[in-house]
């Protein structure tokens, strides 16, 4: 898959829409639906969304009511509340923890050629025995490497393998490896180069550790910047708030290092998913498919690159986020794999960090 920051129209797509969602595009009016509502389990902890959740009102006149909590925490209380959980749309963060939450039969598998036409299948759940798709990758972020543009040039480090090179020994930062989005990294490179060697690699990543794992994503960027480490891992979205910030000392901290996508000439840079999701007991089927069917229209998507810095993962849609292409280039090379071969390999992924002491 290529991400493209050109300008493209959204073509036959436009002129498939069905239900009343059709006029998010055209700008026609929608019909208000007084009195609805839609339960919605977020894991997105972003103070940007609240635009899409207030123009998804105005267009529908359905009222959103949200639980906020990481993705662990959601999962955690849709298991305890069982079948008389009010949720209708869930909301997760991570490709691994989506793939759980179908595993565990959360979701409930629908059909929507709105969906279908707009999200490409490897970002979104296989069909179901049932015909219905379980869940949809509604954004994503790249998960790129920063580096200290004093000390490296690209060619050095413009591989997830380089990570673990004697030349970088005591020059890495990075978060904990049982974060969510370095279980998926690490999930997807046993994918790549198999078990045997991805447990070398990690060890390899351990003997190049600059501190403990400690932080967020921002925090290693911080580490290049101070010249704590030289290279670190982090998630596109993070740099790109740096850029756009309105704070000179946060711009002064992007425009230190630089930043590679790694592996483009071999299998491309790891995405971790956003997605969404119709909760298995929903009471209001109907209104939350709309809701999902809402964030992949061209308005939504744009105001997760421009509002988040996030990718969109519906087809041919166009955004102007000056961070996200400048970090770009213009395109990039993204993994294609399945997502559920990624979430399998996490129990073997957290075995291999308990044996080579990465923590």
């Amino acid at each position: 898959m290529s991400h493209k920051v050109n300008k493209m129209a959204c073509g036959t797509f436009c002129a498939c829409l069905t239900l009343s969602f059709a006029s998010v595009f055209f700008g026609t009016a929608l019909a208000q639906q007084s009195g609805a509502v839609i339960n919605v389990y977020s894991a997105r902890h972003y103070p940007t969304d609240e635009a899409l959740y207030s123009d998804f009102t105005k267009l529908t006149g359905i009222q959103i009511k949200r639980v906020d909590a990481d993705d662990a925490g959601i999962l955690t209380r849709l298991k305890a509340e069982g079948s008389a959980s009010p949720a209708d749309v869930i909301l997760l963060v991570d490709a691994a923890r989506l793939w759980r939450a179908e595993i565990d039969g959360q979701f409930l598998p629908i059909q929507s050629k709105v969906l279908e036409q707009a999200i490409p299948e490897n970002l979104r759940a296989k069909r179901s025995d049932s015909g219905g798709i379980s869940w949809f990758g509604l954004s994503t972020r790249a998960r790129v490497i920063v580096y200290d543009k004093m000390k490296f040039k690209k060619s050095d480090i413009d591989t997830y393998e380089k990570l673990a090179d004697s030349q970088f020994k005591g020059k890495l930062c990075i978060r904990s490896g049982s974060h969510p989005y370095n279980l998926s990294l690490f999930g997807a490179m046993i994918e790549h180069l198999g078990p045997q060697q991805t447990e070398i690699w990690l060890k390899g990543l351990v003997n190049n550790m600059a501190r403990n794992p400690v932080g967020g994503d921002t925090d290693q960027i911080k580490g290049v910047a101070s010249g704590e480490c030289a290279v670190a891992i982090t998630n596109t979205y993070y740099l790109g708030r740096l850029m756009r910030s309105n704070n000179p000392a946060e711009k002064m901290l992007a425009e230190k290092v630089g930043v590679i996508f790694p592996n483009q000439a071999s299998w491309g840079t790891h995405l971790n998913i956003a997605g969404g999701a119709v909760a298995k007991n929903s009471k209001n089927m109907e209104n939350a498919i709309k809701f999902l069917e809402y964030l992949a229209s061209a308005s939504a998507q744009n105001h997760f690159a421009n509002g988040n810095n996030e990718w969109p993962a519906a087809k041919g849609v166009s955004f102007d986020n000056p961070a996200l292409k400048a970090m770009s280039g213009g395109h990039f090379k993204s993994e294609v794999l399945p997502v559920s071969a990624v979430g399998m390999n996490q129990i073997k992924v957290q075995q291999m960090l308990d044996r080579v002491g990465f923590r």
